[in-house]
């Protein structure tokens, strides 16, 4: 490794600036913490976060409960949520609402002052607060951002990307960063007492997605790296209705549309979800996404039609899908939409207790990168945003209790822009984005998986050594395809066209580490109690 420079990041450093970063933030400086949060290097599209359409998943209704939120994340999660999991999540939602709405987000409300929820799939109740109807993500993020530039105790770092742990003694001590993506892009060591990671998902590993270019696994990939247990990551969620487009990432039209009574139709104009499932369009995500890519794997199509259920009232209730069609060549309001799955959140990650504590001592995770057993193998639509909040908290609350502190944080140097110019592994991130919507995407079996592994396997040989970026993006495939090809079964979000059906001694989870992911023979037989 080249020559470094140290960096005192105070009490806590936090690794991105989305969602759960920030609000980890927010909540550790109002427990008198002094905090240094890492942005890294400016990309197109921002954190995930910000393009949420959905909203928050609460049980605020006056026919809804904590115990009817809680049974529907447990159904939905395919036998593998930690019921302790999904019951934290569900009683704190209403006060991480009220801490938001503290900050200034505006909930859509009704003219009494209750808030106005929709519905989306496998919810049983009316229990999704939305803002400017599909802007939850983007109001949330700049009313936390706004509070956090403005508060003394925490200092937003751009320019430097997480690349690697720093691990002395078994424990995290802070992160190397860089500041760029070139062989001689310098190097800054920051360091504090606790390390949480809020790095986002995987999304972007996958040539269709919904996610923007930067969630492409490198915290769940550094992580592993540095030897934290990771679990669940055979798990990821094709959301079904990306628009059908020639953008990257594909737009997304919001679950929130078939809520209000869109449906899905073929091309002949009936119903794809007849006689597949009692909730028809709403059922859970994995069963709509692998129905839709089933008939457009049959050389068919799928519509969208939301004419009738939103018509006129579409650019008003939802301005961002709208904006998206018309980009399209589509008027949603007189004409359907074509649609098709895209990689949309990872159910797993690093595996955390409810403190929000990783394996190894000294790091936190939290939001998509982390693995909470909130959401098991298929995540119920709308508990992400819920999550990041409602565990940053958690965290938040962990640390403070510790009584650990560091050195007063200085100014951090300059970091690095936007690239400009070709990835020095351009050519080989298109290639793995390929493969792994190709050979783990919806349905998955045996061949596929062992291809993608084969072609993961000689994308490392050609790794520049100093390439800690592309290196954890390669990691962050590994473990999900090595998890994906032991996992001999369907269960929510991993379908296996040779293992079409749910294995019930196989209803545990799965821990992995990167070497056992290493040691993953594709060409030895596979046994079901793998």
């Amino acid at each position: 490794m080249t020559n470094h420079r140290e960096h005192v990041a105070g009490d806590v450093l936090i690794a991105g600036a989305g969602l759960a970063g920030l609000f980890t933030a927010l909540k550790l400086a109002d427990a008198g913490r002094r905090i240094t949060v890492l942005a890294g290097i400016p990309r197109p599209g921002g954190a995930t976060s910000t393009w949420a359409q959905g909203g928050i998943a609460a049980a605020l209704g006056e026919d809804d409960s904590t115990d009817l939120h809680v049974a529907d994340t447990l159904a939905a999660g395919d036998g593998l949520v930690d019921e302790p999991a999904a019951r934290v999540l569900a009683e704190d939602a209403a006060a991480r609402i009220a801490d938001l709405e503290a900050l200034g987000v505006s909930f859509d409300k009704k003219p009494d002052g209750r808030f106005s929820l929709g519905r989306e799939g496998a919810h049983s109740r009316n229990r999704i607060a939305h803002v400017g109807g599909d802007g939850a993500g983007a109001a949330i993020m700049g009313a936390l951002l706004k509070a956090a530039r403005a508060h003394e105790a925490i200092h937003i770092v751009p320019g430097w990307n997480a690349a690697d742990l720093i691990v002395e003694g078994g424990a995290v001590t802070g992160v190397v960063t860089r500041g760029g993506v070139g062989p001689d892009a310098p190097t800054l060591h920051f360091r504090a007492p606790a390390t949480v990671l809020a790095t986002g998902g995987i999304g972007a590993l996958f040539a269709v997605t919904t996610n923007p270019a930067g969630s492409r696994g490198h915290g769940l990939g550094l992580a592993a790296r540095a030897g934290a247990l990771v679990s669940d990551v055979e798990f990821v969620q094709f959301h079904p209705t990306a628009i059908v487009s020639t953008e990257d990432p594909a737009p997304l039209a919001t679950e929130a549309l078939r809520g209000e009574g869109a449906t899905l139709l073929r091309a002949d104009g009936s119903r794809l979800m007849d006689g597949i499932h009692r909730d028809m369009e709403l059922a859970p995500r994995d069963i709509v996404a692998r129905e839709i890519a089933a008939e457009i794997a049959r050389g068919g199509q799928v519509l969208l039609d939301c004419r009738t259920a939103v018509g006129a009232v579409f650019p008003k209730r939802f301005p961002a899908v709208y904006a998206a069609a018309q980009r399209a060549g589509i008027d949603p309001v007189r004409e359907t939409i074509p649609v098709a799955p895209a990689a949309h959140y990872h159910m797993g990650g690093v595996v955390t207790a409810l403190t929000g504590e990783a394996s190894l001592p000294g790091l936190y995770a939290c939001g998509e990168v982390s693995r909470t057993g909130a959401h098991g193998a298929n995540r119920l639509a709308s508990n992400s945003l819920l999550e990041s909040i409602v565990f940053g908290a958690r965290i938040a609350t962990h640390i403070a209790a510790l009584g650990d502190r560091g050195p007063a944080p200085g100014q951090a140097p300059a970091g690095g822009d936007a690239p400009k110019g070709p990835d020095p592994h351009g050519v080989q991130i298109v290639r793995l984005r390929q493969s792994m919507s190709r050979d783990v995407g919806v349905a998955r079996d045996r061949a596929s998986l062992g291809r993608a592994l084969g072609i993961i396997r000689e994308l490392e040989t050609l790794a520049r050594p100093e390439a800690s970026g592309y290196r954890n993006m390669l990691a962050a495939a590994h473990l999900i395809a090595a998890a994906a090809h032991r996992r001999c079964e369907s269960r929510g979000g991993h379908a296996r066209l040779d293992y079409p059906a749910t294995d019930t001694t196989l209803q545990r989870t799965m821990p992995l580490t990167l070497a056992q992911a290493y040691e993953t023979d594709i060409a030895a037989p596979e046994t079901r109690s793998a």
